[in-house]
């Protein structure tokens, strides 16, 4: 979900054979996994801002990661991170709050006080429905992770003026894309079961998402 004037070429995965950049020299880095959904959610908040001439990408091979990741960048050893006026901070929804009230670029969160404090709800929810929707794979799928999907059609429907969660494109939507783009996937295959049926703004929501990512 790149903006779409930006053509970027990606770097490649750096791995235990690989130098470390030159570390704490005033270039803010975004330490991510292509791979990875949580990445993921920061990678689009990069992008979406218009930030990829501001923050650099240094991709983790996490099967084969560089012992420096850990002992010099970020000791939890995860991605994503993000080396910031000489320090690094992690977790996805703290990094995709951080950038998007610490650079500049389109803000990703409505004026208004209702929309900031559903989004506030929204997000904090993100960390039950994942889990939620993973563990329902071990059990019944289609009637667990269907309350979690019901979920998610009624919160789109809390504001009747767009597509999205808030109305405009927000941090809500990019807590929840990437998880969503791989369920919608998997699901299907792995379960017979379709999660936009019967949920016709989660379909909407899928598809809207869907065009911006092949705009970009």
């Amino acid at each position: 979900m790149a903006a779409p004037s930006v053509q970027e070429v990606l770097p490649p995965s750096l791995d235990s054979t690989s130098q470390p950049p030159s570390l704490f020299d005033g270039t803010t880095r975004l330490y991510i996994s292509y791979q990875c959904p949580y990445a993921q959610r920061v990678w689009i908040t990069r992008n979406v801002k218009g930030l990829q001439d501001k923050i650099n990408l240094v991709p983790i091979d996490l099967q084969n990661r560089p012992d420096w990741y850990k002992e010099k960048v970020y000791p939890s050893n995860k991605v994503p991170s993000l080396e910031h006026n000489n320090k690094v901070i992690g977790e996805s929804l703290d990094l995709v709050k951080y950038i998007d009230s610490n650079f500049e670029g389109p803000s990703l969160l409505p004026d208004d006080p209702e929309k900031q404090k559903f989004a506030e709800e929204l997000i904090a929810y993100s960390d039950t429905f994942v889990p939620e929707i993973y563990r329902s794979f071990m059990r019944d799928a289609q009637t667990l992770a269907g309350a979690q999907f019901d979920f998610l059609e009624k919160a789109l429907g809390k504001f009747d003026d767009g597509p999205f969660f808030l109305g405009q494109f927000s941090q809500v939507d990019i807590a929840y894309v990437p998880f969503i783009e791989r369920f919608q996937i998997f699901m299907p295959a792995g379960f017979n079961y379709d999660i936009t049926s019967g949920r016709p703004k989660l379909a909407k929501w899928i598809e809207v998402l869907l065009i911006l990512d092949m705009q970009c």
